[in-house]
């Protein structure tokens, strides 16, 4: 049995989950919409450039939890999950992570978005292992503070060597499937990196190291498992 990596956002979904909760909060008046979607629009391509602070992004992405109580913020976030997320869930994405496993795999989702956000699209498609960044949570109330180390770029490394640690669990024989040049640190650990709809760099990447690439955006083009690794 081995583990299949799964990165989340632009991966298994067609979009962005932490983008696209900053988007609800301002289209439900939870925040200043126009504020703060500037911002939110500012620090996501810092993302895709592959320059984003993360303690930053975070100060700015988890202050809003700060605001309301713990019930009002979880049913928010179904209506979030029912609006914006599901309508993103590739069936690809289901099916490959189905395959894995049947497999034998355990599949694991391991994102930088932050947990709130991120713990019921895990459900969607069935994983019980997240790795996410965590946000502090002292007293039933989001302080806005990030608890431990986020789960971005080599800290993605870091906390998924503790979860193996605490899982009894290795990397050998495992996948990875991302599309993004920020994941390039964990890529780069795994027996079977992939990239799944890659950004430019990750493209590029890929090619110069022979790595598979694969697309979860159209079913009839999803690669079968012996050839994505």
């Amino acid at each position: 049995m081995a583990l299949a990596l799964f990165d989340l956002d632009n991966t298994l979904l067609a979009g962005d989950s932490d983008h696209e909760w900053g988007d609800f909060l301002a289209d439900r008046g939870l925040v200043d919409a126009e504020a703060y979607r500037r911002a939110n629009d500012a620090f996501y391509a810092q993302y895709q450039a592959g320059t984003l602070d993360i303690f930053a992004f975070l100060r700015f992405a988890l202050e809003p939890l700060t605001r309301y109580p713990l019930d009002r913020l979880l049913a928010w976030r179904a209506e979030f999950l029912a609006e914006r997320i599901q309508p993103l869930v590739l069936p690809a994405g289901r099916r490959l992570v189905e395959e894995h496993r049947a497999a034998g795999d355990t599949p694991v989702i391991i994102t930088a978005t932050h947990s709130f956000v991120t713990a019921p699209i895990a459900e969607l498609f069935g994983v019980d292992a997240l790795i996410a960044t965590e946000p502090e949570f002292v007293d039933g109330r989001y302080t806005g503070e990030v608890a431990g180390t986020p789960c971005f770029r080599e800290g993605k490394v870091t906390r998924l060597q503790a979860w193996l640690s605490d899982a009894g669990e290795t990397l050998a024989g495992s996948h990875f499937y991302s599309d993004s040049r920020n994941d390039l640190p964990l890529l780069e650990q795994v027996t079977h990196p992939v990239a799944v709809d890659p950004d430019p760099a990750l493209a590029e990447t890929a090619r110069s190291r022979n790595w598979p690439v694969q697309t979860l955006r159209a079913g009839d083009r999803l690669r079968p498992l012996d050839e994505a690794g």
